[in-house]
């Protein structure tokens, strides 16, 4: 094996721990702190929003969609990352589910991880969420490979 294949191998994990890694430390943030992150977000896409159209918005439903976009936008990042892992490691065809198993594998435990911070709970409901954003992530990276393989190898 060459010395390049080996390190875009360990390139690709090490952006998958690292992703990881965010996704623990926000999820190590208390309830308060947490909340505070997300109204901070929710303050400024109301105001970009409202300067633009003139709609009033429900703050507790924007409040939501922000907190489960999030979820679902740090498991699509995932997903990414780890189908393109598992295809620099092993070149798998069929590495979908695979993937899709990591990613719900850590899911849970994050959500686990998170009936342990103050003000935090574990949801079922994010598990899923975080599962759909990976399986996302996965699906469009499978589809733009196929695409890119097909162009190069009509080319």
């Amino acid at each position: 094996m060459n010395n390049r294949y080996i390190n875009k191998k360990k390139f690709a994990w090490l952006l998958v721990l690292l992703w990881m890694g965010c996704i623990f430390y926000l999820s190590h943030q208390s309830g308060s702190a947490s909340s505070q992150l997300s109204s901070g977000l929710m303050n400024n896409l109301i105001h970009v929003f409202t300067s633009i159209f003139p709609i009033q918005f429900h703050i507790d439903h924007l409040h939501f969609f922000i907190r489960k976009g999030a979820h679902f936008f740090a498991y699509f990042i995932l997903g990414l990352l780890v189908i393109n892992a598992l295809f620099k490691s092993h070149n798998w065809k069929t590495d979908f589910a695979i993937a899709l198993s990591i990613c719900t594998v850590y899911a849970i435990t994050d959500e686990i991880h998170q009936l342990f911070i103050p003000g935090r709970s574990g949801e079922i409901r994010d598990v899923l969420i975080d599962s759909c954003g990976a399986t996302f992530g996965i699906g469009l990276y499978l589809i733009g490979r196929k695409i890119f393989f097909k162009r190069k190898n009509t080319e």
